[in-house]
């Protein structure tokens, strides 16, 4: 073999071995998917947290929610998710007064959505709440929800 055609050869293995390892991963993403695999928040990703907009549709489901009342529950989830990952990023609160905000947060929160609910959904809405609570407890006991369990 001559050196020009070992050098082709070697050139074209070079660039076919890109395009096999890193082709795939140029193409897999268009600007349009960007923006839909985005996280809203790595926190909340991270922990299970769902978004605001995934909160409004469960709540939204749960409690057959219109469309004025879901604009104007939207806010208040989103200022809360505002609220939360702010003080969590507070270095300077002990455990125990960042998770008195929380409650306080959350409290205030659901005061809020619920002050825009009718008679009905405010039951359900509190039904929803206690359910939410007792699974809190039985996982900060230690009795976490068990494999397949649904949070709804």
């Amino acid at each position: 073999m001559t050196k020009e055609f070992r050098r082709f050869v070697g050139t074209f293995a070079l660039l076919a071995g890109l395009f096999f390892f890193a082709g795939p991963s140029l193409f897999a993403s268009t600007p349009q998917d960007q923006t839909q695999q985005q996280p809203q928040n790595m926190m909340n990703r991270r922990r299970g947290m769902p978004s605001p907009d995934q909160r409004l549709q469960m709540l939204t489901k749960q409690l057959n929610l219109t469309d004025d009342e879901q604009a104007k529950i939207k806010p208040i989830l989103v200022d809360e998710q505002k609220k939360m990952e702010d003080l969590r990023n507070d270095s300077t609160l002990s455990r125990q007064d960042r998770f008195q905000k929380m409650r306080d947060i959350r409290e205030d929160s659901s005061k809020q959505i619920r002050s825009n609910l009718d008679e009905n959904q405010q039951k359900k809405f509190d039904d929803i709440q206690k359910e939410q609570q007792k699974r809190m407890q039985k996982m900060r006991s230690g009795g976490g929800p068990g494999p397949g369990a649904s949070l709804d």
